[in-house]
């Protein structure tokens, strides 16, 4: 047994479990992460900052902890490497946002989440591809360009956390952590084939992020892990959960395990129609083993979906980008120091300015989406669904006529959700599939639990071929 293999390609747990049993040192874990990230870089432009020599330095000091001997004062990821999505800031490490006004600026001060990761014992290599501020399904930006899927270099691997998600598909490092404002998290999850999880509105600190916690729209973003293990997304989102005294919006609510959850209690919906775009066939089928794979340890499902779920796509696009004609994405461009005219987000600043009697209806609208969502409740604990309409698409069409196939992940940035996305197969054409799991808010445990079942049944996480 390859003790080292085994416990770079396991999951987190596992990896922290090896280095504080001193049966790899931290040293190896990093230069060999370093080593899968230069081989497998240059095909994916996933990693956008390296610091090789910080993170080893680093590892020589956790090695030194370790050799003392005093590992009840370890933290949950003492020695573990990780990447962080470049919408954070990150101490004395450039932090661009993928906004040509950044392209230089290097932080003083950690993003909360970097912050109580790295207190967690974790060591940061470096930073991983976003559009810019985060505002598209497709990881590409002014300064760093496009990623690539490993799946297939031509396809996109989703955005805006398509750095992270390739990264992590290929072992180049055991975790990411992400941000979600419509699908950011699950999406790329889906089309590189790993695990995500888009917590409950509130529950993470967005201080430090692109997106901020100040603003009209902030609930809608929110911070998570992508991991290639379900059990792995628990783990992390316990580290980086919980108010910070600077993020206005996060509540003091306890996680709950999802190891406690008794499947046969459950009560599932789920769909593959969401009335805006139906499900290809091969997501369609795929979707329906993880159904099975559910009903099989006995959970009660029904095929039903949400009222008025189809009015999501529109909403969240006047949220976003009529509602306030743009001023919202203005504001954070500003403050990056970006003028309108070097930035690639003009679809959010050609917009008309609306009166004020329409944005107070939009708000409306949007209350009451919610209030409709919350009695869909009242029969179900856990709605499964696509996470896209398509496997993974070509570079250059995310825009297209196959926008609206993103939209199953939109109502649960609509609601607040908690939602996790699960691989469960591939497409005919040997893309990956994944599938969405999502549950009532602070219920992480029930989305998680019955995403664990998906993921025993129907494998999980795979080496996608080219990178093998």
């Amino acid at each position: 047994m390859d003790t080292l293999h085994d416990a770079l390609y396991g999951p987190v747990t596992g990896l922290a479990e090896a280095i504080r049993r001193r049966q790899i040192s931290v040293v190896e874990v990093v230069e060999s992460y370093l080593q899968r990230i230069e081989a497998v870089n240059t095909r994916l432009n996933a990693v956008v900052a390296l610091d090789a020599e910080g993170a080893l330095a680093q590892a020589r000091d956790a090695d030194t902890v370790l050799a003392q001997g005093d590992t009840d004062r370890l933290g949950p990821l003492h020695g573990v490497p990780m990447t962080i999505k470049d919408s954070f800031d990150t101490a004395g490490m450039v932090s661009t946002w993928g906004t040509p006004g950044r392209a230089d600026a290097v932080p003083i001060e950690d993003a909360t989440v970097v912050a109580r990761l790295k207190s967690a014992g974790a060591i940061l290599l470096g930073k991983t591809n976003t559009p810019e501020l985060t505002l598209s399904f497709e990881t590409h930006n002014p300064i760093h360009g496009r990623t690539n899927n490993p799946y297939d270099l031509e396809r996109a691997p989703g955005g805006s956390s398509g750095g992270s998600a390739a990264l992590v598909a290929v072992g180049a490092i055991p975790f990411d952590i992400g941000t979600d404002t419509g699908g950011s998290i699950r999406i790329p999850a889906h089309c590189c084939g790993i695990t995500g999880l888009k917590p409950t509105t509130g529950r993470v600190p967005r201080t430090g992020h692109a997106i901020s916690p100040i603003g009209w729209l902030n609930s809608l973003t929110q911070p998570g892990p992508l991991a290639r293990y379900v059990d792995d997304l628990h783990l992390l989102l316990s580290i980086i959960a919980g108010p910070d005294g600077r993020d206005p919006t996060i509540a003091p609510v306890p996680l709950r395990s999802p190891q406690a959850v008794s499947l046969p209690d459950l009560r599932a919906a789920f769909f593959t129609d969401n009335g805006i775009r139906a499900a290809t066939p091969d997501v369609t089928a795929i979707v329906q083993q993880a159904v099975s794979a559910v009903e099989a340890a006995g959970v009660s499902v029904t095929e039903a979906r949400p009222p008025g779920i189809e009015e999501s796509l529109e909403l969240l696009g006047k949220l976003m980008r009529g509602a306030d004609g743009g001023e919202w994405v203005r504001r954070i461009l500003n403050a990056a120091g970006t003028r309108p005219e070097e930035s690639s987000l003009t679809r959010y600043l050609t917009v008309e300015t609306p009166h004020v009697d329409g944005m107070v209806a939009i708000i409306e609208r949007w209350d009451r989406f919610r209030q409709q969502m919350l009695t869909f409740l009242d029969d179900y604990d856990v709605i499964i669904s696509p996470v896209v309409a398509f496997p993974a698409l070509p570079h250059g069409t995310f825009a297209g006529d196959d926008y609206p196939g993103f939209s199953y992940t939109m109502p649960f940035n609509l609601t607040g959700w908690p939602a996790v996305a699960v691989p469960a197969g591939l497409s005919s054409t040997g893309l990956p599939v994944g599938v969405q799991i999502a549950a009532a808010p602070w219920r992480e445990d029930i989305a998680l639990a019955v995403a664990r079942q998906v993921e025993a049944a129907l494998g999980g996480w795979q080496m996608p071929p080219a990178f093998v």
